[in-house]
Parts: C-alpha cells; sequence; structure tokens
C-alpha cells in the first residue's frame, strides 16, 4: 500500500490547496485587523482619553488649567470637549474646523499617527496583509508550475532534434508521471532512430556483397550464355538478396511495433515444429507425456512463430556437423523449444552478442550463409510474444550450442 499522500499526487489539489490556504490566512489576519480597529474605536468612544489643557494671557500666565475630555461626536460636527479645572469648576468648549488657509488648503495639518488611526490603519493594513499573503503564495505556485516549464523546453529540444534530452523527475504527481513518460517514450524513439541507422548502414553493406558477386558473374559470363556454376552462383546471390530484403523488411516492423503483421490465434507448436524438422532433416522429440493436445498451443502469430522455429534451425545446419534436434516441452506456463546442433558452439563471451543484428561471429565467412539477422529476428519475434531466447551449452556436455525459445502458452 503506497504511503504517499493523494495531494501529493494531484497537482491541482496542490494549486488549490496554495490558493485556498493564502485566502484562508488573508481573511484570519482581515478578521484580526477588524477586531482590532472595532476595539480600538469602542475604547476611544467608551473612555475618551483625558488631555491637560492650558491657557495663559498675553504675558503668559495661566488663566485657566485643567483636564479636557473629548465627548462623542460624528463626522462633520464640531468637536466638544469637558474642561475640569483645578479648583473642580466644569466647562464646555467647542472648536469648530477653521476655514481655509492661506495657501489654499483647509484644515489643520495631519501627522503620520493620523494615518495610523482607524479608519486609515485598518485599511494600511489590510493592504500589508494582502501583499503579504501574495508574495507569500508566489513562491509556492512558482515552485509547483516550474516543472511544467522544465518540461516545455525539454519538448521543445527534442523536437528540434536532441533525441537525447531528458527530464529530471520530481516527486509523485501528474508532471512527475509526464516527465517519466516523456523519457520512456524519448529514450524509445531514440533506441528506433538509432536502430533505422545501424539497419540502413549494415543493410547497405550487406547489399553490397551480393550485387558485386552477381556482377563479376555476369562479366565472366562468355558469349552471354552462363555456365552452369556460374548460373548457380548467380541465384544463390538473388535468393541472398531476396532473403535479405524480406529479414530487412520484418525486421524493420517489428522493431516499429507494427501492428498490422499478423492476426493471433492458437498456434500447433507441434505440428508447426514437425513441418520446420521436416524441412531441414532434423530430428524432432516431442516430450507429451501427461499433456493434453492443446497444452503444447500457444497464442500468437502463426507466421512469426513459424520464421523464429525455421531461423533456429537453418542456423544449426549452417554450423552443424552432425545431426539437429528439437525438443519441445512444456514447463510451467511456457512452451519450451531447444534447437541442438554438433557445430563449433558459441562462446560464453558471445552468446549474447550473436542476437544483434548483422553480427556474426568472429571466423564467421559471408560464403556461409547469412546476413548476421536472423538470430536477431527471433529475438524480436519472441518479444513480441512476451517470450524469450538465449543461447547455452548442450546438456549432455557435447560440443555444439543449443539455443532455448519459451513461449508463454495463454493470450499475449
Amino acid at each position: 500500500m503506497s504511503l504517499i499522500s493523494p495531494f501529493s499526487r494531484r497537482l491541482y489539489l496542490r494549486i488549490w490547496l496554495a490558493v485556498v490556504g493564502g485566502v484562508l490566512v488573508f481573511a484570519f489576519a482581515v478578521g484580526l485587523a477588524w477586531r482590532w480597529a472595532a476595539e480600538h474605536n469602542a475604547q476611544n468612544l467608551q473612555q475618551p482619553p483625558a488631555r491637560e489643557i492650558v491657557i495663559t494671557d498675553a504675558s503668559g500666565k495661566p488663566v485657566l488649567q485643567g483636564l479636557a475630555t473629548r465627548e462623542r461626536r460624528e463626522p462633520g460636527e464640531p468637536s466638544d470637549y469637558s474642561i475640569e479645572t483645578e479648583s473642580g469648576d466644569k466647562l464646555q468648549m467647542q472648536l469648530s474646523a477653521r476655514g481655509p488657509r492661506p495657501d489654499g488648503r483647509g484644515g489643520p495639518p495631519r501627522d503620520v499617527a493620523f494615518w495610523l488611526r482607524p479608519p486609515f490603519g485598518f485599511i494600511w493594513m489590510l493592504a500589508a496583509v494582502g501583499i503579504a499573503v501574495t508574495i507569500g503564495v508566489f513562491p509556492i505556485i512558482r515552485k509547483l508550475l516550474q516543472r511544467l516549464e522544465n518540461l516545455q523546453r525539454s519538448v521543445k529540444r527534442f523536437g528540434e532534434g536532441d533525441l537525447k534530452v531528458r527530464v529530471r523527475t520530481q516527486g509523485h504527481d501528474e508532471v512527475a508521471d509526464l516527465a517519466r513518460q516523456f523519457n520512456a517514450a524519448a529514450s524509445r524513439i531514440e533506441t528506433l532512430v538509432d536502430s533505422h541507422k545501424s539497419l540502413l548502414a549494415n543493410a547497405s553493406h550487406e547489399l553490397r556483397s551480393p550485387l558485386t558477386r552477381i556482377r563479376m558473374g555476369m562479366e565472366l559470363m562468355q558469349d552471354g550464355v552462363p555456365s552452369p556454376a556460374s548460373r548457380a552462383e548467380i541465384l544463390r546471390n538473388i535468393t541472398e538478396l531476396d532473403q535479405l530484403v524480406d529479414e530487412i523488411l520484418l525486421a524493420s516492423r517489428l522493431d516499429a511495433g507494427a501492428t498490422n503483421i499478423g492476426t493471433l490465434e492458437p498456434v500447433d507448436l507441434l505440428g508447426l515444429s514437425a513441418e520446420e524438422c521436416m524441412r531441414v532433416d532434423a530430428e524432432l522429440n516431442a516430450h507429451t507425456d501427461g499433456l493434453a493436445a492443446t497444452d503444447l498451443d500457444v497464442q500468437g502469430i502463426s507466421k512469426l512463430l513459424r520464421r523464429a522455429v525455421r531461423n533456429l534451425l537453418e542456423n544449426a545446419r549452417r554450423y552443424s556437423l552432425g545431426e539437429i534436434t528439437l525438443d519441445l516441452s512444456r514447463e510451467g506456463d511456457h512452451a519450451v523449444i531447444r534447437v541442438s546442433d554438433h557445430g563449433p558452439g558459441v562462446p560464453v563471451d558471445q552468446r549474447e552478442r550473436i542476437f544483434e543484428p548483422f553480427y556474426r561471429l568472429p571466423g564467421a565467412s559471408e560464403r556461409s550463409g547469412g546476413v548476421g539477422l536472423g538470430l536477431a529476428l527471433v529475438r524480436s519475434i519472441a518479444e513480441r510474444h512476451h517470450g524469450s531466447v538465449h543461447c547455452e551449452g548442450r546438456a549432455d556436455g557435447a560440443s555444439g550450442a543449443c539455443f532455448v525459445l519459451r513461449l508463454p502458452v495463454g493470450l499475449v
């Protein structure tokens, strides 16, 4: 069970939470500011502050001295003050706004404290809180969306031809999943492009060899009539060209993941193996003890599976110095085909490389037949059917090689 929170997997939820969090902080700050302003105003209205007042004459002698308290008034009305003198007398004083000043501006000058008192202090506090929330939410949104910008730049570079560009994956949300899918698709495309480049380069070399031999055979003809040996050589080279073109086309379609190669259907491996063994004079050993008639059937594309078995048998016939054996058995959920020969065998360090396109073992001659695509096609076909193929030594310890093809029994 995953311990990752669903909120970390959903980018839209994280953005929504960031916005909601900012709004909640702003609303909380507004509430505090409102409460502070209300309490401040209530305190001023209920208990007006008392101020000491001293009125002197022209000589500086105090005429009136006492405590002045401003009474409640509405905006625009004169200010009323209650004055209590030192002798205990109570007086009333009213101040009205004076007329325009000589410079044309009305009203007394206002200090900084005036702008910090309600209602202006409340407005300034709201503005300060709004700016703080805006600045605080920005880096959160920026961090969430910066990965999208990185992905956008990488996709642009990839579209411009840089097939090696990859996106750094961070997190577990939609953007991280999109980055992983982009990296996987980019790797797949890069592999296909490199494979096609290698295929074209090697195919041009392989096509040149039989064409050169055909050209030489034509030049050696006397009076335009080929000798039986020249005719056989030309036919052999034409057959090799036809096989090469056919295998190149099939390899390209398999690498590209073509879906129109054939129809999935139940394939009788026992009957298919018997037919192919007859073509190359190979011995078939079918281990069917305790198995039903359909236990060796696999779901696949018949012509591809036939090509895989045929390539294994023809490869064994090409290098074997004795009989060839095909063993067919059922191991768990897989049907297993083992093709054994009595040839020189394959060195351990070469048993993976021989499945690379156009790879030949050191010392192998072009005239020995084959173009180096047969085993590569077998692996591609096996992987297309969710199976596998590998090379190993013979089980009896004799010289030679054994190729093992495993295919799952069931739907592909």
